[in-house]
């Protein structure tokens, strides 16, 4: 192994166990500089003055400051003037209870002193499937140090490989083959199904993102279950590839996914949700994909789907899309304003 790859590995382990301790309320320490502690997951009597929050949650608060007006992008220090409880924490990071607890502040914006380390406990926060919020210590002996820049070895495609295949007769074509990978910098799982018997086309390819709701529940609320199974029985036509990505909630996570439902139940258009919770309006990593064809020796695909991004994904990663074949489903009275959003806000051609 060269010193490189030992030192991206190195990287993506420390970016694993920081996420860990996030996810289980441990403190963290990012560039020996920011002690933090995920905002939902702080329940003990640990004293806090300041939190950090995301750029799009200062936005719904209406709270700027002259280094975040240089970089929409930074996240915010604030304080209340008082210690912060877990109960008012919560609070100030959870849009979802706004309408229950309206009145908050008012803010003090502080100076960012470690504008890195504050962007990377954002993404960290993301791939622990947790608000991006925190409460922000002055030190913490038991934290677990990470730097920032680990952040970028966790999410290295690169470090894809096939973990394990099999025969899966499925019910659109029984001569299928399911293909697992997995990642050695983050753990995850992704999966590919090659239906039919492959030729010299094209494979007719459908990247997919997981969605517990639609493809496992039934969910009106999108329209992702139909279009897994309308691609199938596409593919069953000649053959093709489906690629299962676990990207729950255009990858923010089932639960803040979650979060995003009830805020379009108070109104607010899917677009709009993910950026009141902090999040990237789709933070979705398609090189996972290409990476996943390049293992399967697919250089060259029929792409079905209705949004560029994705073309453009594969062909940025070296693959060739001969051609975006479009995927109609017919919308229902439950995802018709989805639909229209995705439409009209992020450039699905629908």
């Amino acid at each position: 192994m060269s010193e490189a790859s030992s030192h991206n590995e190195d990287g993506a382990r420390n970016a694993a166990k920081a996420i860990d301790a996030l996810k289980r309320g441990w403190s963290i320490c990012i560039d020996n500089a920011l002690y933090l502690r995920a905002v939902e997951m702080w329940h003990d009597d640990t004293m806090c003055d300041q939190m950090l929050i995301s750029s799009g949650r200062a936005a719904t608060l209406n709270i700027t400051n002259q280094i975040a007006a240089a970089d929409t992008a930074l996240p915010i220090c604030l304080s209340v003037g008082e210690p912060i409880s877990p109960q008012s924490a919560i609070a100030i990071a959870d849009p979802v209870l706004d309408l229950r607890y309206p009145m908050k502040g008012p803010f003090i914006t502080h100076a960012l002193d470690h504008p890195d380390a504050a962007l990377a406990a954002m993404e960290l926060a993301r791939h622990a499937g947790l608000l991006p919020a925190f409460i922000i210590l002055s030190a913490d002996d038991d934290a677990l140090h990470v730097r920032s820049s680990h952040v970028d070895n966790y999410t290295d495609s690169d470090n894809l490989r096939i973990a394990a295949r099999a025969k899966l007769p499925i019910t659109a074509h029984q001569d299928a083959q399911i293909i697992a990978f997995r990642s050695d910098a983050d753990g995850s799982e992704h999966v590919a199904l090659i239906v039919g018997t492959a030729d010299d086309s094209a494979p007719l390819t459908r990247i997919h993102s997981e969605c517990l709701t639609g493809d496992v529940l039934g969910s009106l609320k999108c329209d992702c279950g139909p279009q897994l199974h309308h691609a199938l029985d596409q593919m069953a036509q000649n053959w093709g590839v489906l690629l299962y990505l676990r990207q729950e909630g255009r990858a923010i996570g089932l639960i803040n996914k979650l979060r995003a439902y009830a805020l379009q139940d108070q109104g607010f258009d899917t677009v709009d949700a993910n950026v009141r919770l902090g999040f990237a309006i789709d933070a979705r990593d398609f090189s996972i994909a290409a990476k996943m064809l390049k293992l399967l020796r697919l250089d060259t695909v029929a792409l079905m789907t209705n949004n560029p991004e994705k073309v453009a994904g594969l062909e940025e990663q070296g693959i060739a899309v001969t051609e975006r074949v479009p995927i109609q489903m017919q919308p229902n009275a439950h995802n018709e304003k989805y639909l229209d959003t995705k439409r009209d806000r992020t450039g699905h051609q629908l």
